[in-house]
């Protein structure tokens, strides 16, 4: 198991939540705790530090303690914020999360960190979430960089590229939150306008 201070918790908030009509998910709210906030505090105890993957509304991330870390690269998916979060990361190991899971279990970090090598991806009852991951920051950074010079997008294969490990996590749903039907089905409130 790798110490807490070996590990970086990169949040992916870079999204334009365009089946929520634009809404920013990473302030959504359920229980009055932002989700971004939420997944935050869910893995203090576990990770050194925080980063957020994020495209706008950049100062309300600092308001809230938090650090955002804007895409080098616009308007080319999640492999962006993988990308930035790489280059700005200062530990050897980032457990990446979507702020829009509905929730982590106890484990995760624990069983991910248990295959080794340079890291391992979460497969739950809906399949694989390849978001939800720990990478070694090096190897991460390396295979960012050859991915988005052939224009390969997709994390799926840079994590078959990477030989990253699928762990099933059996029983379990991490969910999304990208539908009205998902918030309602998580109890999650829509924000309050800014």
């Amino acid at each position: 198991m790798h110490s807490p201070e070996s590990i970086t918790l990169g949040l992916i908030a870079g999204g334009a939540g365009s089946r929520l009509g634009g809404i920013d998910k990473a302030w959504l709210q359920r229980g009055g705790v932002p989700q971004v906030l939420r997944l935050a505090r869910r893995l203090s105890g576990e990770t050194a530090s925080v980063l957020v993957s994020a495209n706008r509304d950049l100062p309300r991330y600092l308001d809230a303690g938090l650090t955002a870390i804007p895409d080098r690269r616009a308007d080319i998916g999640p492999i962006a914020g993988l990308d930035a979060l790489a280059v700005a990361c200062t530990t050897p190991w980032l457990l990446t999360l979507p702020v829009d899971l509905v929730d982590v279990n106890d484990c995760l970090l624990r069983s991910l960190a248990a295959v080794g090598g340079d890291g391992a991806f979460a497969i739950d009852d809906d399949g694989a979430q390849p978001l939800v991951a720990l990478w070694r920051v090096a190897a991460l950074r390396e295979a960012v960089s050859v991915a988005l010079a052939g224009n390969e997008i997709a994390v799926h294969v840079l994590q078959a590229r990477m030989g990253l490990t699928g762990v099933r996590f059996a029983g379990f749903r991490f969910g999304n939150l990208n539908t009205p039907a998902d918030l309602a089905a998580a109890g999650v409130e829509l924000p309050s306008a800014r």
